[in-house]
């Protein structure tokens, strides 16, 4: 055998032993739990309880004819009035391109317009400064995030090159022909429309969503009155569909309803009148403070429940069905592991009188220089494995007893070990 082979080998073996013992060394240091940290930070609990619910609302669906392209116009929640233009119906692509040149020249021939009322023969060199002060009010007005005057901003601008093409003697005659030929461009354009493109008027004022789900004609504030457990339960497996040709729906009334079953037990802690702590969390995210309109007694164990509100409509315009948390009360304090915290018995002084008496106090240990360092708590919640606590302070506190005080933040310490004021931990 070869002497490089045979070293080969014994440095192999050597490395396979260097690993396990760096293995079983981690594993005996993670099993080692005397002293240990634990970071803490500000917590929040909620006294909550989930529920699944319906959104009623008044609706009213907005309908065409089958297309086979559809284009919304307004946003999502936003309000429209009565009469409104919101969506436009194409037959084919072509209608789409049509529709889109027909825009083009509109603006155009608004920008001409807008050209021809400030025509005044300024020279050449008097529009290119103009020219360039447009450019910088915009360049500044982007810089600094100031939206507000964009618009006219930017039509100004556009106005001043369109002028600045037409700066001759003859720039008014050569302004208002461009004008009358676009007209009739877009006149051509419009005729054409009408065969393949057609508009969805508004029927009524009201906040626009884009999703008609089929629920309209079912759910309605006014079926409310008649609205109970059991007919509740039928309305939540029903899976209809939005209507045919719909393109939306317009929301006529601001307040709009959660209808919902809960536990009796749960029941018990709503008040009609009060208000309670919708939490959404799965279409959208937030919070709506809702009124408790009705609370009807047990069904076959369950409760119907509703809630109103006036906000948020347009950020729940699109749900229906929900899963929501219904929070009673929310609770600010410091998460900490159950491990850190203990039970001692500890001398205490009545500022008072003086006296000193022995009672149990609740606190945990705080790594403070390397020492360890006893902090008086009081338990909140059980949250798991942690509890969430506050600082404990005399009901007259010093200004060193705040700045010693437990806070979020501060090294807590897990241990099985014997722990003490004073104790010099080591890692």
């Amino acid at each position: 055998m070869k002497q490089g082979t045979v070293i080969t080998r014994i440095m192999i073996v050597l490395m396979f032993f260097m690993v396990c013992a760096y293995l079983l060394f981690s594993v005996l240091r993670s099993l080692d739990d005397r002293t240990y940290t634990v970071t803490t930070y500000a917590h929040t609990v909620d006294d909550a309880v989930e529920a699944t619910g319906l959104l009623i609302r008044a609706e009213t669906v907005v309908t065409g004819q089958t297309a086979a392209i559809v284009d919304v116009l307004p946003d999502q929640g936003e309000k429209v009035r009565a009469g409104a233009a919101v969506a436009y119906l194409y037959q084919d692509e072509s209608a789409l391109d049509r529709r889109r040149e027909l825009r083009t020249l509109t603006l155009e021939q608004e920008q001409l317009k807008y050209a021809l009322q400030g025509q005044d023969g300024t020279d050449a060199s008097r529009l290119d400064q103009s020219i360039v002060d447009a450019m910088v009010g915009l360049r500044t007005s982007a810089a600094y995030g100031d939206l507000t005057s964009l618009e006219e901003q930017s039509l100004s601008f556009k106005s001043l090159v369109i002028r600045h093409g037409y700066a001759s003697d003859a720039g008014v005659d050569e302004l208002s022909a461009a004008i009358t030929a676009l007209d009739a461009q877009i006149q051509a354009l419009q005729s054409a429309s009408a065969l393949d493109t057609t508009t969805v008027y508004a029927p009524c004022s009201g906040t626009f969503s884009a999703m008609a789900d089929g629920y309209e004609s079912t759910l309605y504030p006014d079926m409310l009155e008649s609205l109970t457990a059991a007919s509740f339960k039928q309305l939540m497996a029903q899976d209809p569909t939005a209507p045919a040709g719909a393109v939306g729906k317009l929301i006529t009334n601001s307040k709009w309803y959660l209808a919902t079953t809960v536990s009796p037990e749960v029941a018990e802690r709503l008040v009609v009148g009060r208000s309670v702590t919708v939490r959404f969390s799965r279409d959208w995210s937030g919070e709506v403070s809702m009124k408790i309109e009705r609370v009807d007694e047990a069904t076959d164990g369950a409760c119907l429940v509703i809630l109103s509100s006036t906000r948020n409509l347009a950020d729940t315009s699109m749900l229906r069905k929900q899963t929501v948390d219904i929070v009673f009360n929310s609770l600010d304090g410091i998460r900490v592991p159950k491990k850190a915290v203990r039970t001692e018995n500890r001398a205490v002084t009545d500022p008072e009188t003086g006296e000193t008496t022995t009672k149990q106090v609740i606190g945990v240990y705080v790594l403070t220089a390397a020492q360890a360092e006893f902090k008086a708590v009081e338990i909140l919640a059980d949250d798991g494995d942690y509890y969430l606590v506050q600082a404990v302070l005399p009901d007259v506190p010093t200004d060193n007893q705040l700045k010693t005080a437990f806070r979020a933040g501060d090294q807590v310490i897990v241990s099985s070990d014997e722990l003490y004021d004073g104790k010099v931990m080591t890692k």
